[in-house]
This record gives structure tokens, sequence and C-alpha cells, in this order.
């Protein structure tokens, strides 16, 4: 049988609890013995998750996201949810330097950062009901797995 453990998040879409988030999904993550790098790269993807969810999804009004977090075996599930505006084009939203918010000096490489720094990627959108990032990254892995890849 394989090891699971499972964590749900809920928070106020404020800024300063960006860092919260970052913090918990850590600190859930250590379980898993990660490098430093690897907590790094977790830590970038849910702040990416997180602000875009603030700024673009709620329009920095005050609601809910929620984190879902499952580790299986040597494998950390994310998902980053909110209940806002929705992406209207999730494939255009997704190309490197496109922003909703140029006005706000935003790079629009939130996606890109995510798509990089976790080994997969998934958003799934609906206008006027929300947002739903779900991510993957495979913890603790050998030299040899990368030269196989």
């Amino acid at each position: 049988m394989k090891e699971s453990n499972e964590m749900k998040l809920e928070f106020d879409s404020r800024s300063s609890n960006e860092g919260f988030a970052r913090v918990a999904v850590a600190s859930f993550l250590t379980q898993l013995n990660p490098t430093l790098e690897e907590v790094a790269d977790v830590k970038t993807a849910v702040s990416e998750a997180v602000t875009n969810a603030i700024i673009h999804g709620y329009g920095n009004e005050v609601h809910k996201i929620t984190i879902n977090c499952r580790t299986c075996e040597d494998e950390l599930y994310l998902e980053v949810i909110d209940q806002g505006r929705g992406i209207p084009d999730v494939e255009k939203a997704m190309e490197p330097l496109f922003t909703t918010a140029p006005e706000q000096e935003r790079s629009g490489m939130g996606f890109s950062f995510m798509e990089a720094f976790m080994d997969e990627l998934k958003v799934e959108s609906e206008v006027g009901k929300g947002t739903k990032v779900s991510m993957k990254k495979k913890i603790g892995r050998k030299d040899s797995e990368y030269e196989e890849e």
C-alpha cells in the first residue's frame, strides 16, 4: 500500500498570507525529506499560484483561497483554488509575458515559473466561477534519474 498524507488549508486572499502559504506547504513537504532546492522550487510555485489568485482571481478583494496538498510515496500534489473571476483563455494566460495587469507591473511569468519549477502543471478555469491550478513534483530524484530522461 502506498504511503500518503493530506493537508487542506484555507485562508483570506490577502497578499500578507502569501508567505504563510509558502511556509505551510514547505513544512508539509518536509516529510518527504526534500533538498533545499526542491523546497525553494515548491515555495516559488506556491507563491506564483497564490499571487495569481489574489491579483487576477479576486482583483485584490478579500475572499478565500484553498490549498490542497497530498503526498504519495515520493511525490507532492498541490492544488491552489479560488472562486474568483476565472480565466477566459487559459492557453493565452499561460503564454510567457502575458498579463492582464500590466498597470501593476506584473511580468506575466507566473505560469511559466510554475511550469519550470514543478514536474506537472494543469490549469482549469471557468469564467465567473474560479480557477484551480494543479501541480505535481517528484521529490528526491537521483542524478541517474535525470540522466535517463
